[in-house]
């Protein structure tokens, strides 16, 4: 019955939002894994039921590990540690200063004086967050 009733909500939702379907597949994938399924198995179900919209092997296989390991969640949890995006109000003042005291400031002497990456001054801070470009004097 339950098997019939997790099909039954996969192929309804073929067609819908790509993060719940992607949440209800985790769903079905914990629920064939504690019905005792091997991956393989499951991954099979999920061809036959899904056809061409299936996770990959390997995303099922991903899913039972973590579910063999204990960890049943199917929600994506904060991750620890540092953010990507480190662009703070306080880091842009003062890469703008920086600038302005000396304009011919690297971009890699401004990462090592705030320890932070040379891509994110260079890339996101100066060019997107400041709107600063280089100018030839040609």
């Amino acid at each position: 019955m339950c098997r019939i009733a997790s099909l039954f909500f996969l192929q309804r939702l073929k067609g819908s939002d790509a993060h719940y379907f992607n949440n209800m597949e985790t769903r079905v994938i914990k629920i064939f894994f504690l019905q005792g399924k091997a991956p393989k198995e499951i991954h099979a179900i999920l061809i036959e039921t899904l056809g061409e919209h299936a996770p990959s092997y390997a995303t099922v296989k991903n899913w039972v590990a973590q579910f063999k390991s204990g960890d049943f969640s199917t929600c994506h949890a904060p991750r620890p540690g540092r953010p990507k995006t480190v662009s703070t109000p306080e880091i842009i003042d003062q890469i703008h200063e920086l600038i302005l005291e000396n304009r011919q400031i690297s971009a890699t002497s401004i990462a090592e004086q705030l320890g932070i990456s040379r891509e994110r001054v260079r890339s996101s801070i100066i060019h997107e967050d400041l709107d600063m470009r280089k100018i030839s004097e040609k």
